[in-house]
């Protein structure tokens, strides 16, 4: 059990929470005038001409909307150690990398102790309105986390990604002790450097505190939906190991072995016990609460992209419920999850109006609005309207002002003054399947990379387009390429593994090298298909001055999907990360 220590009281936390949320305008004011009180000597803002000025009306005439690529030259700066007050009053001493990518290229964005105080407070909110209606008694969490190494940038900041930025930070590991949710692995084994080898020392470490686990844990659903995948493959091996008290000979790094060999002692009983509880189950249904009978309840991000996973998810889970974890980014939080009994497809977030300084542009603009291409201008956090959508700009505590996040949500209602938000899409986005975000520009990039091979047999891609195939499992991007000519197998073989290696995205790299996502398929039409898809559109009236090619087609998209689908000539699979 864990050791004695001071918890959160949790109803004071509900009645802040309540209490902030009556008046969340008044907050908004007071956290845009604090933000902009301990960053106003940085010359971003300074050079914006708001002269000591920190209410909304001096801020939003001043402060233009930005995009992660307006901001790029600033956040450069800083990764490569300028001193100066940049986007901050204090220096950034950290920074996260984003698994979205700009340009092709992951993205740095600023992190430091205030972004990590929001973190723990979206997190202690959460907890106690789950841990009200699923109380969870003083045990352990088993938590598939993994921290990938931080790296040190050209001008000496440690970077890595926001997730393990967080995981390092002593802010974590005190604030989950305070809300009763310890990771039941040693810090060995979520730092450990090869992801395969964590991943079967938690599901060990899970298995020898079985009796303890009040709660099973991973940043995204996919990732626990991959971990009872694999332990399918791997559950004797897990069982001979307590059996005997010896690690597998598939754990390699010595930190992790070390580690290990303080929790695993031989244990008979308990391998006799596992064993049979495998061994009784019909095709793995509810697998988690066999192993773990005291689990309370699953956790992870499960809205948006995640949704794919739930059905598998929910067979591993029997009766438990799976609720879906809080809402934000690596440029930091927006909501948290405070109605934990709704199931994760009608999951809904409430922003906290003291983490952050939140506008909204209204997607549906007005008819002149459409006419003259003007974007309708921002609402505040408090001024949007139920069953409208919205894409979200925030300004936060770690140097970003007005900053368009790409997300579009849905608001569903309004807790006391503060809105519900549902997640909706990424604005720009155009393929993913879990953690990984490709946008036109990273799909443009792959083709133009690939098609320099192509180019060496005198040869283009007249034509291309993209589709994400979920009917394979994992899922899998395929894209659709017309040629200029006749071209052979090992020249197109290379063509597909050059496209595969092309997305840069750190969550697409990450999920392809462990299979998360399955290999790239390249799908070669015959002449022609592209026009048929012209005249498709031109058949429901579309002019042909305005006609663009679809670059993703969906599912939606049954005709076109057709078309194509119908006019392969070839495939291909990518061998890249094989």
């Amino acid at each position: 059990m864990l050791e004695k220590m001071e918890t959160i009281d949790l109803d004071q936390v509900i009645d802040e929470f309540e209490t902030i949320t009556k008046d969340a305008e008044s907050v908004q004011r007071e956290t845009l005038q604090k933000i902009l009180e301990e960053n106003g000597s940085a010359e971003y803002l300074q050079n914006l001409g708001l002269n000591g000025r920190t209410d909304p009306e001096s801020f939003k005439d001043c402060v233009p909307l930005v995009t992660h690529q307006d901001l790029e030259p600033y956040i450069h700066r800083i990764v490569d150690g300028d001193p100066a007050p940049i986007l901050t009053g204090k220096p950034i001493t950290t920074i996260s990398l984003s698994s979205g990518t700009t340009q092709g290229k992951p993205k740095f964005v600023p992190f430091n102790d205030e972004l990590m105080e929001t973190t723990m407070q979206i997190y202690r909110t959460s907890f106690a309105f789950r841990n009200r209606e699923f109380p969870i008694g003083n045990g352990k969490a088993l938590q598939f986390i993994y921290s990938s190494k931080q790296f040190k940038t050209k001008g000496g900041l440690n970077a890595g990604t926001a997730t393990t930025n967080v995981y390092r930070n002593a802010q974590f590991k005190d604030g989950m002790k305070a809300i009763q949710s310890q990771c039941c692995s040693p810090d060995e084994v979520i730092f450990g450097p090869d992801f395969h080898q964590s991943l079967y020392c938690h599901l060990l470490c899970g298995l020898i505190f079985r009796e303890e686990i009040q709660l099973v844990f991973s940043t995204f659903a996919h990732s626990l939906v991959h971990a009872f995948r694999t332990f399918e493959q791997v559950w004797e091996e897990l069982c001979a190991d307590i059996r005997e008290g010896v690690l597998s000979s598939r754990v390699t790094v010595p930190s992790i072995r070390a580690a290990m060999s303080k929790l695993l002692k031989a244990d008979p009983e308990l391998a006799d016990l596992i064993h049979k509880k495998c061994s009784g189950l019909s095709n793995w249904y509810g697998l988690i609460p066999e192993l773990f009978p005291n689990a309370k309840y699953l956790y992870g991000i499960m809205t948006g992209s995640m949704e794919p996973y739930l059905k598998k998810l929910r067979h591993y889970a029997g009766d438990l419920p799976l609720m879906s974890a809080d809402y934000g980014s690596s440029e930091g939080w927006i909501g948290a999850n405070v109605n934990p009994s709704l199931p994760p497809e009608s999951a809904t977030f409430v922003v906290l109006p003291q983490i952050g300084y939140f506008e909204f542009i209204p997607m549906k603009g007005s008819l002149g609005d459409q006419v003259l291409f003007l974007e309708p201008k921002p609402v505040g956090l408090t001024d949007v309207k139920v069953g409208e959508e919205y894409e979200i700009i925030v300004t936060n505590v770690a140097g970003l002002y007005r900053y368009r996040l790409g997300d579009v949500v849905k608001v569903t209602g309004f807790h006391n003054s503060t809105p519900e938000l549902k997640f909706v899409c990424r604005r720009n986005l155009m393929l993913t399947i879990n953690i990984d975000k490709n946008t036109e520009k990273d799909l443009q990039l792959s083709v133009e990379q690939a098609s320099k091979v192509l180019a060496e047999e005198k040869l283009e891609v007249v034509d291309f387009t993209s589709h994400v195939d979920m009917s394979t499992d994992p899922g899998h991007y395929v894209i659709f390429w017309e040629i200029s000519g006749e071209v052979n197998d090992e020249v197109l073989k290379e063509c597909c593994n050059c496209l595969d290696r092309s997305f840069v995205d750190a969550g697409y790299v990450g999920s392809r090298k462990v299979n998360g996502i399955g290999p790239l398929e390249l799908r070669v039409v015959r002449k022609g298909t592209f026009n048929k898809i012209l005249d498709h559109y031109l058949g429901l009236g579309a002019a042909v001055s305005q006609f663009k090619t679809p670059r993703c087609v969906g599912a939606i998209n049954k005709t076109v999907l057709q078309i194509l689908c119908n006019n392969v000539d070839k495939r291909y699979f990518s061998t890249a990360f094989s």
